[in-house]
């Protein structure tokens, strides 16, 4: 039995582009192939796919995957187990979340107050990528959740706002073919840095541990690595210029 790379990714949920994106870089390429040259997936790639996309959401790098399936030592048996740890971590943290949000609503049957700090504990637990510990330590993640608070509710979900408005406005900007280096990009990359820091209030650990996560969630999708590249590139210009007027 084989799926063309359109009804795979329906199956899946897997993006057509970022299956594309696979066979591009070699991770995983359709065993078969009809004679018009459509993708052909098989029963063994779809295996590989499970093996890749277990791996990427226990937080290895597609590069790590590559080395991963290349060795003779590392079998299908290992993935699995690493899933199954990741999911085990998951429901942990699912079960805190439930036990959070039970307390709360007894909280609301007693028509008790629930103050908006409570909430965005809640909000944060909800949205706290898998994998975080990855890329921050312990000390770090005490001092966003401080921050956090410090801010308050309106200036983080002001933030997040930012954030996506921003993303859109490059995307546009790429879809309309502007210069990096143009006036208007510019903008935007001053923009990017500027809810960066605000982000991370200047520390610099977190800025760095913020762009390897984003880095590595880029690398998975086709449309966020050419939005980060293209940022990065107006981000060049931006620093050469203000290194030019000193």
């Amino acid at each position: 039995m084989t799926w063309k790379v359109g009804e795979l990714a329906r199956r899946t949920g897997v993006s057509v582009r970022t299956l594309h994106y696979y066979d591009e870089i070699g991770l995983l390429s359709p065993s078969q192939r009809t004679e018009s040259g459509h993708r052909l997936y098989s029963r063994d790639d779809v295996v590989r796919l499970q093996q890749i996309r277990s791996l990427r959401r226990s937080g290895f790098t597609l590069e790590e995957i590559q080395d991963c399936l290349k060795s003779p030592a590392f079998s299908p048996r290992q993935v699995i187990q690493l899933h199954i740890q990741q999911l085990g971590e998951q429901i942990e943290r699912l079960q805190r979340l439930r036990q959070h949000l039970e307390k709360i609503a007894t909280r609301l049957d007693r028509v008790e107050e629930i103050s908006s700090e409570e909430f965005i504990q809640i909000i944060g637990e909800m949205n706290m990528p898998q994998d975080i510990n990855k890329y921050y330590t312990a000390e770090q993640l005490d001092y966003l959740d401080k921050r956090g608070k410090m801010l308050g509710e309106e200036c983080v979900l002001q933030g997040e706002s930012e954030w996506e408005r921003l993303h859109e406005q490059v995307r546009e900007a790429i879809e309309q073919g502007i210069d990096p280096a143009d006036e208007r990009v510019q903008l935007l990359a001053k923009h990017w840095l500027g809810l960066t820091r605000e982000f991370s209030g200047g520390n610099a650990g977190i800025e760095t541990a913020l762009n390897r996560l984003r880095e590595d969630r880029a690398k998975d999708d086709p449309e966020e690595r050419e939005r980060r590249e293209y940022i990065k590139k107006a981000i060049r210009f931006l620093q050469g210029r203000e290194q030019e007027s000193l």
